[in-house]
């Protein structure tokens, strides 16, 4: 699978389309799971405020698995992301009720670079906070 997005028809400043995600305590169990990250501060909300966070809180590599997915499905291929990184800022709150959280993500190309490349940096919040900083990736495009 290749990129479905071309170099030539993408210019510094265009806007992915934003995306949330919904988190739940039942995600978080799913992606402990998936992931063999059994920290009790991702599902035991006890052991979490007793550790000084506010709650359970989502893994760090599930929020930035979620972000990256706005540039995956505008570039059509998860193999044209060549490199990404990002800080965790602030972790994503996620309550014991039905409703849990949600991860808010934007996007934006930032930067044409070499070989067909661009880099697309993302915003990512939480309840109105930014949980991802210097959230990047470079991606390769047809």
């Amino acid at each position: 699978m290749a990129a479905k997005i071309a170099y030539d028809d993408v210019e510094v400043g265009t806007e992915l389309s934003a995306q949330s995600f919904p988190v739940t305590r039942a995600t978080l169990v799913q992606y402990a799971g998936a992931s063999g990250d059994f920290n009790p501060i991702h599902w035991n909300e006890k052991f979490a405020v007793e550790v000084g966070l506010p709650d359970v809180i989502a893994h760090g590599m599930f929020t930035m698995a979620e972000a990256i997915r706005v540039v995956t499905d505008w570039v059509g291929d998860p193999g044209a992301v060549v490199e990404y990184g990002v800080r965790f800022t602030k972790p994503v709150v996620v309550p014991n009720d039905d409703k849990g959280a949600t991860i808010e993500v934007s996007a934006k190309v930032a930067a044409k670079l070499d070989d067909n490349t661009v880099r697309v940096d993302l915003t990512a919040t939480s309840a109105g906070q930014k949980v991802l900083g210097m959230s990047r990736a470079v991606v390769r495009l047809a």
